[in-house]
């Protein structure tokens, strides 16, 4: 697995979440995640304004092996998302951390990220 940025939080169904400067999380799959998939070709993404709970299903990313749900880090409201995404959704398999996130969040309570994992606990988690 390739190294696992130590700045970011994840759920165990591998979505990573980065808290901003100005206060909104910024949300993606682990590489690992997208090592899973293989090669990605269609997201949907959620629409701005919408209302989505910690856990909750947030958007669909399909590969050509198959779908699978993206789940949010944070209850809150999604404030922006990646639109490159939507006519190249394979930057997601050659920068998931970086060029590859799917939304933004402003989160309804900060203190949900205390109940992500760390970037040790998924790397553990991840290779179980």
């Amino acid at each position: 697995m390739a190294e696992v940025p130590s700045n970011l939080k994840f759920l165990e169904s591998h979505e990573w979440a980065r808290l901003e400067e100005d206060g909104t999380v910024t949300v993606g799959i682990s590489d690992h995640a997208q090592e899973l998939l293989g090669d990605i070709v269609f997201v949907e993404l959620p629409d701005i304004g919408k209302e989505v709970t910690q856990s909750g299903d947030t958007a669909i990313v399909e590969s050509v092996k198959a779908a699978s749900d993206v789940y949010s880090p944070l209850s809150g409201e999604i404030t922006e998302i990646n639109e490159a995404l939507i006519d190249n959704p394979e930057i997601i398999n050659t920068s998931p951390y970086e060029s590859g996130w799917f939304f933004k969040i402003k989160p309804q309570d900060i203190s949900e990220m205390d109940k992500l994992l760390d970037a040790q606990a998924y790397e553990s988690s991840s290779e179980s």
